[in-house]
């Protein structure tokens, strides 16, 4: 009785079988259902492959494999070593989540589907079967998953927070055409895939509302950002402060002349102009900085009605809560 090569019992979400037996007798009967393909493969590389049918393995529709092993003693006998994969060409849905990273290395965290089928069943087998050692199913569909991830990790990390919350679909469908490349090269079709659900860490969040609120660049907010940790840390030491009533202003605010060295400005304590730190009177008001006073009391200043924030003379808006004074 001849052998009998065939894919029984395939559920509806297996993608891949491996005949158990690599004895293959010449004559074998080999069945392929439909929507399905075999594939013959040997020491790493894939070689002929058959369609929905009933076929009698010879020399002669095996040509590949006999062609590449015709000088191997014993190839010719019976029975031969190969590998049989079975591989499902129906269409696939699957789930994928990926944690990544915007440009401003703001923390994304996306899910969503995705629709696929196998495009070129011995690409597939060298790349992904035989190349990952992944000979069953769920080993295919890890292998799957970490590879969108890891696909969708790299095309997320070129657009920054605002972009990917408010151009989403344009965004999928950018994703979506580079993962189409990449699946080719790996004998897959990618023939849909969607964004279920995209978001960020508390923090972030409140940055992406405060920027669509404001119309601040992510840039803005972050040098905003730094300002204030900036002077945190300044206030935690006594010796930090330049004068009483002087506040330093970081360079980040500064927009400079291409060139030209940026300069640090401080707050005059007398008429609340910003003028360099290098001065020693004010060009605005003509004070004297190193007569100014130097103990906290001296110094005139106001408190914000709403958050107690200590504002210099003059200010019309609060510096930390926007509130107008």
């Amino acid at each position: 009785m001849p052998q009998v090569i065939e894919w029984t019992g395939a559920g509806p979400d297996d993608i891949v079988w491996r005949y158990p037996a690599e004895d293959i007798q010449w004559g074998a009967q080999l069945v392929v259902h439909e929507y399905e393909t075999a594939v013959f493969f040997r020491d790493g590389k894939s070689y002929d492959s058959f369609g929905p049918g009933r076929h009698m393995l010879t020399t002669l529709n095996l040509p590949k494999l006999t062609a590449g092993f015709s000088r191997l003693a014993g190839f010719t006998e019976t029975p031969f070593k190969v590998a049989v994969i079975f591989i499902s060409t129906k269409q696939f849905a699957g789930k994928f989540g990926s944690k990544a990273q915007t440009t401003e290395l703001a923390p994304l965290m996306t899910f969503g589907s995705f629709w696929l089928k196998v495009e070129t069943p011995q690409l597939f087998v060298n790349e992904v079967v035989g190349g990952q050692n992944a000979y069953t199913t769920p080993s295919v569909n890890d292998f799957l998953r970490g590879f969108i991830n890891e696909k969708m990790i790299d095309d997320l990390s070129k657009y920054d927070l605002v972009t990917v919350f408010t151009k989403l679909d344009e965004i999928s469908g950018q994703v979506k055409a580079s993962l189409i490349e990449y699946f080719r090269r790996i004998g897959l079709q990618l023939v849909d895939l969607k964004f279920e659900g995209i978001d960020t860490t508390p923090e972030y969040r409140d940055r992406l509302f405060w920027l669509k609120q404001s119309g601040m660049t992510s840039e803005g907010v972050l040098r905003m950002e730094t300002v204030k940790e900036a002077a945190k840390e300044l206030g935690k030491s006594s010796g930090a402060a330049l004068g009483a009533g002087m506040v330093l202003i970081p360079p980040l605010f500064q927009t400079s002349t291409p060139g030209a060295p940026a300069v640090a400005l401080v707050v005059c304590p007398s008429c609340s102009a910003q003028i360099p730190s290098t001065s020693k009177f004010c060009p605005n008001c003509g004070k004297s900085i190193s007569a100014m006073p130097t103990q906290p009391s001296q110094v005139p200043s106001q408190k914000c009605a709403k958050c107690g924030e200590i504002l210099p003379t003059g200010a019309k808006f609060c510096h930390s809560c926007g509130t107008k004074v």
